[in-house]
């Protein structure tokens, strides 16, 4: 079992024996952001990081996983940390500000936020839950993408068929017990416990979920999860057209690419170009999109 998405594994120096295409450690510079900037100031923090939120949802509405009224993305707050900042219902993904969110407790009561304070109470009933379960995950992002509700209907986990898909060796799981609309605290602790300490669940006939420690990495693994979904249901249409079976990584591959690619920091480094490209629309560009440095 590969160790937490939100971990840094500790990676030694490796022969070519172990790793054939090379250490683990190569695939990112050594002096890239490993996370965001940190903050003595938590009040500092809160409002870097609600900033950072609304730019989440403005790259899930480039990528088109607005739908209807449905998705949500949610920081733990860290002024309070059992609470969360969410979207307010109704409001579409490109259009969310950092005025816009609004703040809920873990008994689903709104304390703070803008004008809008409408709650989803599905994302109060998935995300409290995986927030009290996982005190690791700063971020859990689900929405009904369409890629990966068609993949969520197949009834079962991703194969191992690319490079990308590697990210999620191990590290995603098939949650198959479509109860409805989450409206119940009950199920969102079933869906967090199917979670476990991995980075995303497929919800059965729902959709995709992820979570993990910085909203950079848990945007980055929701468009690639969506990505390898599309890959993956290519893939399966044109084996069953050609009649010839698809062709796997090896398990050991796989592990290996999972330890350059899957990891927290990698998940940081990799969704800043996301955040590069909404920037602007809010007024800002900064180095390497990370909100810090103007350039």
């Amino acid at each position: 079992m590969a160790p937490s998405a939100t971990e840094t594994p500790v990676v030694t120096s490796k022969d070519t024996d172990e790793y054939p295409s090379g250490a683990p450690e190569l695939a990112f510079p050594s002096d890239v952001p490993k996370g965001p900037p940190v903050f003595e100031n938590k009040y500092e923090e809160r409002k870097y990081l609600k900033h950072r939120l609304a730019l989440a949802f403005r790259v899930f509405a480039k990528f088109g996983f607005a739908e209807g009224v449905a998705g949500h993305i949610t920081l733990r707050d860290p002024v309070n940390p059992e609470s969360f900042w969410v979207n307010p219902f109704g409001l579409h993904f490109s259009l969310v500000t950092a005025d816009d969110l609004i703040l809920v407790d873990h008994t689903s009561k709104v304390v703070d936020g803008g004008k809008n304070r409408m709650l989803n109470y599905a994302a109060y009933a998935i995300h409290a839950e995986i927030h009290s379960a996982r005190p690791d995950v700063g971020c859990a992002a689900h929405s009904h993408s369409v890629y990966g509700r068609a993949f969520c209907a197949t009834g079962r986990e991703l194969d191992m068929l690319t490079q990308d898909s590697c990210v999620f060796y191990k590290d995603h799981v098939l949650y198959d017990q479509f109860a409805g609309v989450v409206l119940a605290a009950e199920e969102g602790r079933h869906i967090a416990k199917a979670l476990g300490h991995r980075k995303a669940v497929l919800l059965g006939n729902h959709g995709l979920l992820t979570a993990g420690k910085t909203i950079e990495e848990v945007v980055a693994y929701f468009v690639l999860l969506d990505k390898c979904c599309e890959v993956q249901l290519a893939a399966d249409a044109s084996a069953a057209g050609s009649g010839k079976p698809l062709v796997h990584i090896g398990e050991a591959e796989a592990q290996a690419t999972w330890e350059a690619l899957g990891h927290s920091a990698s998940g940081y480094f990799m969704g800043l170009p996301l955040f590069q490209t909404v920037e602007t629309e809010l007024g800002a560009r900064t180095y390497l999109g990370r909100g810090v440095d103007p350039i």
